[in-house]
């Protein structure tokens, strides 16, 4: 198993890189005949999350970030308040199993499993209670940005991946701090791909209260939630709100944008922080 511990020497490296994708035959109709080609399509897997000895979760995700993933996840459910509460991370050399020794909210982690609500995500989603038990204070901050710098960023953000030109079945979240270093996930689950990019952050011990978070997938109550607990001020993306997610937004201090294409975007909440040239 590779080890990884809660100090500075916590780097998301194993498993990093996969061929997250696989090869099949595929009998195509188009004008009333079948063509056999080959196509790519996602390589799926279920990846089991431990913590403190018991079974937490199973997800199906794509096999990269195994350790940005949990702790986002465990982050973004409250069950821990920092990186530091993590004593200790492994991953099963097939990098099917994660396994985290840590200290935990005892009340976030019944919430997550006794007391969960439905969300409207994919994959994980199954987020808890956790704006009851996490610091979900509204968001004040004095950073702003220009309307154009953030359609150049989305811009830059929606340029296909490789693994989305291969098989179109990924979202990608990117979160782009204000010295515009850049930390970027993908997964076949909106919500994955969100606590992807905030382990990996919160690995390289990073202040997001000067950051934007670009994603692909539609902004809902729990995706926004995500942002507020850790302080992340301003979320974009290129596809749909939801009305639940403009009142998370506005009652936390956070900006939403919405539908940010070419030239335009929809700014549902909070417009101070975005300048206008």
């Amino acid at each position: 198993m590779n080890n990884f511990l809660g100090s500075e020497a916590f780097a998301s490296t194993f498993f990093k890189k996969d061929n997250n994708s696989k090869t099949i035959i595929v009998e195509k109709f188009l004008e009333n005949s079948f063509e056999s080609f080959e196509d790519f399509v996602i390589k799926d897997e279920k990846i089991d999350f431990y913590l403190n000895g018991e079974k937490l979760i199973s997800v199906m995700t794509i096999k990269e970030h195994q350790d940005a993933h949990i702790i986002g996840f465990l982050l973004s459910e409250a069950v821990i308040s920092n990186i530091n509460d993590i004593k200790s991370l492994k991953i099963s050399e097939d990098g099917l199993s994660v396994f985290v020794e840590a200290d935990i909210s005892n009340l976030a982690y019944e919430n997550l499993f006794k007391q969960k609500t439905l969300t409207s995500g994919c994959c994980v989603g199954v987020t808890g209670n956790a704006d009851k038990v996490f610091d979900c204070s509204f968001i004040s901050t004095n950073f702003k940005l220009k309307s154009i710098k953030i359609l150049e960023q989305m811009s830059e953000f929606n340029k296909s991946s490789k693994l989305f030109d291969q098989t179109g079945c990924v979202h990608k979240a990117r979160i782009v701090l204000e010295d515009e270093t850049i930390y970027e996930a993908e997964d076949i689950g909106r919500h994955n791909a969100i606590d992807k990019v905030i382990g990996l952050a919160t690995i390289a011990r990073k202040d997001l209260k000067k950051s934007i978070l670009y994603v692909t997938g539609r902004l809902s109550n729990e995706m926004v939630v995500k942002c507020v607990m850790h302080k992340i001020p301003i979320v974009v993306s290129k596809a749909a709100v939801t009305y639940e997610g403009i009142k998370a937004a506005n009652e936390h201090g956070v900006t939403l944008i919405g539908f940010a294409r070419e030239h335009k975007m929809n700014v549902y909440t909070h417009s101070g922080r975005v300048k206008v040239d």
